[in-house]
């Protein structure tokens, strides 16, 4: 926990040195989070999953950049909003255990309105 909070205050220094804060409201961070995503996509994009870890083994450093991008984009949001993002991941799991139920969901990639 105390990790995340580090990180985020990292995260602000970086933004705020540099006067990016008029910058990163609410719209705009969301749109930079899936930019961010679609570059990630770019590195798996109409490979096999043989293809994948070839590449992988070659490319994590890039692929290492881009989930961090899309992470600290993430931290900050979240703390723009004033968001626990812990407190809501966790709610969010027990949302996801009663509409994803062990007996119904396991195994399977069907949406909760299917199983």
């Amino acid at each position: 926990m105390d990790e995340i909070k580090e990180i985020t205050k990292k995260i602000k220094t970086f933004r705020d040195e540099r006067d990016w804060m008029q910058f990163h409201d609410p719209k705009n961070m969301a749109i930079s989070i899936i930019i961010e995503a679609s570059e990630l996509l770019e590195h798996f994009q109409w490979k096999t999953k043989e293809e994948v870890q070839q590449y992988l083994k070659a490319n994590k450093d890039e692929v290492k950049d881009e989930i961090a991008d899309i992470a600290m984009y993430l931290f900050e949001l979240a703390d723009n909003l004033g968001l626990d993002l812990i407190k809501a991941m966790e709610q969010k799991l027990k949302k996801n255990s009663k509409k994803y139920p062990v007996a119904k969901a396991k195994g399977s990639n069907l949406k909760y309105n299917k199983l």
